[in-house]
């Protein structure tokens, strides 16, 4: 059975190469490996590209303290060569944070107005990354919170009462999370490692106040591979996302759960992120008209980033691509499905799962 390709729209700037610190991880060889890999697989001729705008500051103000925005210009501008023991900064980083949060704003008025009619999905290849930040501190290599500045501009401009963030970065979404954590209107489903950076993300952190029930965190593993996150899905985040019914579907795309990337412990595959990219790409198909967008956070394994990245795209585009191997299909470790249950239990107050 064939599929009708979709259209998918990459937001991307030269600029983005700018903030970058050689004997860093997160540096700007990871966007080098991924327009690569576009060339490579004959992409660039499937896609459309749009080329982002910054953000404006009243924009980054609904997540961070105005004086904190300062802040980082400022240092920017001082010289200084890190803010903490692991987020650098070089005299441009203030300006290219701006643009990427604003390529996400990009791709959100994207694949929400009408101008762009047929384009669903978009795929934001930003950084500096975003989801560790918190309102008022620079974190874990990020700098302003580019998925949760979306999901703030998506409830101001247009009206969304049930916007879902998924994180599958191997490291959990605190500063997203923290963002949102008593707003109902924005549910937060996070996997991650644990225990790892940043020590944040237990099963019990399940909201606050009116968003009480509106933050799923799966805590996984070391070792945790593709047969365990599809598990997860199934059993997890699919009901919960098809019972919210969202209005508007953002991911906050790490590829560090990869099992060759070195700041991390898992086993996926490039199978296992294709299998995420189409389970949730169906799950907006039925809850959001197709609308997803997806924003990059970590990994930092130049080629695995780079081959999961194109099999996200081919998922998301119907391309037929040819398909990666798999985690041959090995039946899930069972310390790991306890882990799970552990999850489920903490839910079933607030889900039917």
């Amino acid at each position: 059975m064939t599929h009708k390709e979709e259209k998918i729209g990459i937001i991307y700037h030269p600029d983005y190469l700018i903030h970058s610190h050689a004997q860093h991880p997160e540096r700007k060889e990871r966007l080098e490996f991924i327009n690569a890999a576009l060339q490579e697989n004959l992409i660039l001729d499937k896609i459309v590209r749009i080329d982002p705008l910054p953000a404006a500051i009243e924009d980054v103000a609904l997540i961070h303290d105005r004086k904190y925005i300062q802040s980082i210009e400022e240092a920017c501008q001082s010289g200084r060569g890190f803010l903490d023991m692991d987020t650098y900064i070089v005299p441009d980083s203030y300006r290219v944070a701006l643009l990427s949060a604003g390529g996400v704003l990009t791709g959100l008025k994207a694949i929400l107005d009408q101008g762009n009619e047929g384009l669903n999905k978009a795929f934001v290849f930003n950084r500096p990354p975003g989801h560790h930040a918190e309102y008022n501190q620079a974190m874990g290599f990020c700098l302003f919170n580019n998925v949760a500045v979306a999901a703030a501009v998506a409830k101001r401009d247009y009206g969304f009462k049930r916007i879902a963030i998924v994180d599958w970065d191997v490291h959990h979404g605190n500063g997203t999370q923290h963002s949102f954590e008593e707003d109902p209107e924005v549910l937060f489903i996070s996997t991650h490692q644990s225990p790892a950076f940043p020590g944040t993300g237990q099963v019990n952190e399940t909201g606050r106040g009116r968003g009480k029930g509106f933050n799923i965190n799966i805590p996984l593993p070391p070792g945790t591979g593709d047969s365990e996150y599809q598990k997860a899905f199934e059993r997890i985040i699919i009901p919960i996302l098809d019972q919210y019914k969202p209005e508007l579907l953002l991911i906050s795309a790490g590829q560090d759960a990869y099992h060759r990337d070195p700041l991390a412990g898992m086993a996926m595959t490039e199978a296992g992120y294709k299998y995420m990219a189409e389970t949730l790409a169906a799950a907006a198909s039925r809850w959001c008209n197709g609308k997803m967008l997806l924003c990059l956070e970590g990994g930092y394994h130049l080629q695995g980033q780079a081959g999961i990245i194109v099999q996200v795209l081919n998922a998301l585009g119907k391309w037929g691509l040819d398909q990666p191997a798999k985690d041959q299909d090995r039946e899930p470790a069972g310390h790991i499905l306890n882990r799970l249950e552990q999850v489920i239990q903490a839910q079933k107050e607030f889900w039917d799962l």
